[in-house]
């Protein structure tokens, strides 16, 4: 198949995340109690404490908000960059478990990259390379549970012979501010595209609720200076540019 396109949800957030940032920001400086502390805090529109906290660099109270995606439409190859994310949750669908035998008429889901599937030499190599390596693994399967080996005992194993462009599923949790550090790194023009589109996705959904505090977010050159030194993209103007924010 090897046609599936992205798709990122954003599934759940903290309620009124801003709103929670700023109350846990103020009780560090505040003599109220908590439920006085609430009444003044959902009284006042916060957009601007919040933003003086972003410039002040006063990230920890942003922890409090949490966002929880599902991407679907990934390659195994992707998944394995985004777990390096280490303060964050994953669930991710299991080659154990479940079968590949997951697309139409048993053929698999996998995922071609842009410059494969735009080169018709190079489309078809990848294509006849994935049936056969889906074919590998029916036969490995197939004759595992002739031997008496079944159901995840047999996919568990079958599985060694599947290709890192197999797609996968998977739901992420993050907080804020581990998702600002995201971005920084897989917003990058630098950053392999797959998980640069899913990051871009994931940044324009948590705006969408959460816009103070994710209004300056993107790669590090977007607020500062680029980050990969000389194997800089070079285009910082267009950079700055797609994430709205001036020179």
């Amino acid at each position: 198949m090897g046609e599936t396109k992205l798709k990122v949800m954003l599934l759940r957030h903290t309620p009124e995340p801003e709103e929670l940032v700023a109350m846990a920001a103020k009780l560090c400086y505040s003599p109220s109690d908590i439920e006085g502390l609430k009444k003044k805090i959902t009284k006042k529109d916060q957009r601007g404490f919040i933003q003086k906290l972003m410039d002040m660099g006063h990230l920890s109270p942003i922890e409090h908000s949490s966002f929880t995606f599902a991407i679907e439409g990934i390659s195994r190859a992707c998944s394995h960059q985004l777990v390096r994310h280490r303060l964050a949750s994953y669930s991710q669908q299991s080659q154990r478990y479940v079968s590949m035998k997951t697309g139409e008429d048993d053929s698999l889901d996998y995922i071609v990259p842009p410059s494969i599937g735009s080169d018709k030499t190079l489309k078809k190599i990848f294509d006849d390379f994935m049936k056969e390596a889906h074919s590998a693994y029916a036969q490995i399967s197939k004759r595992l549970n002739e031997l008496g080996y079944e159901g995840e005992s047999s996919n568990q194993d079958a599985r060694f012979v599947l290709p890192n462009a197999c797609e996968t599923k998977i739901i992420v949790t993050m907080n804020a501010r581990e998702l600002l550090h995201f971005f920084r790194q897989r917003c990058c023009n630098r950053a392999q595209w797959e998980i640069h589109a899913a990051a871009d996705e994931m940044l324009r959904l948590v705006q969408t609720v959460s816009p103070t505090i994710f209004s300056t977010a993107g790669p590090d050159c977007v607020s500062g200076n680029c980050a990969e030194g000389v194997m800089t993209c070079g285009k910082l103007t267009d950079v700055r540019s797609k994430y709205r924010i001036s020179q």
